[in-house]
């Protein structure tokens, strides 16, 4: 039976592949046209350099080669539901010079419109035999071709099995982010030395307490270079305080040295003399209190009365100075 169906390169396309071979270029398919061949099946004719009656012309979508036939080519394109009005019966492929490659004729297949009451998405495909393949590329502009749904389904699964790829490729590797610092390396990026706060009582491999224990100067040198004299600072219940070093705050001071605790100065005064009840009239940190012997009042009487002073009328006292704090184990990093 003869073949009643089928697609040829024209005259002109012809002689643009074997030039595009012999040159080592690539012929760019960039358009397919449709038509009604004027209401009868036409014979696709190498000479042609147009279609019949052409009713409509687009980008192509997909220019693929055939899984089954290594030496065929698909060209594809979508013609969209809110197109159509029009018979197909004759398709054309043109370059991006305009020039009509090739030319095929199909079984006749009516495309509506939707305001006939009937729209659907139209896929023309167009199979074509050609010499060399790899002489022939798509060139087209995505921002106004269509997809087809298989188009759209082999990408999805493309992109997943090329981002299930680097997911199983990111939790293999050993180190998935060299840009980071790993927990388990993090100590040596601290010096060795360092008081570090540490929320334990016994600290980690490799650290010791700041409890003002000696240690092996041999065994730890790195930790004998900042405290050569073989003992580290005891820590415990105190708070660490910067070195001055010559600013005049907290001046005469030598790295690692304790200091006591103090407070500021404080200073008042009582008139030496007044009036009866006068001690009623106190504030602050001051308090009425009796005598045994004399007082203000009354230089001889017994159970007389005086001032006296309480820091617990003001403010919050306790048996040391201190601010608010929470309580952390200083550790170093021995090595």
């Amino acid at each position: 039976m003869t073949t009643k169906y089928f697609a040829i390169l024209t005259n002109q396309g012809a002689a643009k592949l074997t030039n595009a071979t012999a040159l080592g270029r690539q012929l760019k398919l960039t358009q397919m046209a449709v038509g009604d061949a004027n209401g009868a099946l036409p014979t696709p004719d190498a000479a042609q350099t147009a279609l019949i009656n052409q009713k409509r012309i687009a980008p192509l979508n997909t220019l693929t080669l055939d899984p089954g036939n290594a030496s065929q080519i698909i060209a594809e394109q979508v013609i969209p539901e809110t197109e159509g009005g029009f018979w197909i019966r004759e398709i054309g492929l043109y370059d991006d010079e305009g020039t009509l490659v090739a030319v095929a004729n199909c079984p006749e297949t009516y495309k509506p419109q939707m305001q006939e009451g009937s729209g659907r998405t139209q896929i023309v495909r167009m199979l074509l035999a050609v010499s060399s393949p790899s002489s022939v590329t798509l060139t087209i502009d995505p921002a106004v071709v269509l997809a087809t749904r298989k188009y759209v389904d082999d990408k999805v699964i493309e992109v997943k099995a090329y981002a299930d790829g680097l997911l199983a490729n990111h939790l293999a590797a050993a180190n998935p982010h060299p840009q980071y610092v790993k927990v388990a390396d993090i100590a040596y990026y601290t010096p060795i030395g360092v008081p570090v706060p540490y929320p334990a009582a016994v600290p980690p491999g490799g650290w010791m307490l700041c409890n003002g224990a000696t240690f092996d100067k041999a065994a730890w040198p790195g930790l004998a270079a900042v405290y050569p004299s073989g003992v580290l600072p005891d820590l415990r219940g105190e708070f660490i305080r910067g070195w001055d070093n010559a600013r005049g705050v907290d001046s005469a001071r030598v790295l690692l040295t304790a200091q006591g605790d103090a407070i500021r100065n404080l200073t008042g005064s009582i008139p030496c003399v007044a009036p009866f009840g006068f001690e009623q009239h106190v504030s602050g940190a001051f308090y009425g209190m009796g005598m045994t012997n004399g007082g203000g009042s009354s230089a001889t009487q017994d159970s007389g009365y005086a001032i006296g002073l309480n820091a617990s009328l003001a403010v919050p006292t306790a048996a040391e100075n201190r601010p608010r704090n929470i309580a952390f184990n200083y550790i170093v990093r021995a090595a």
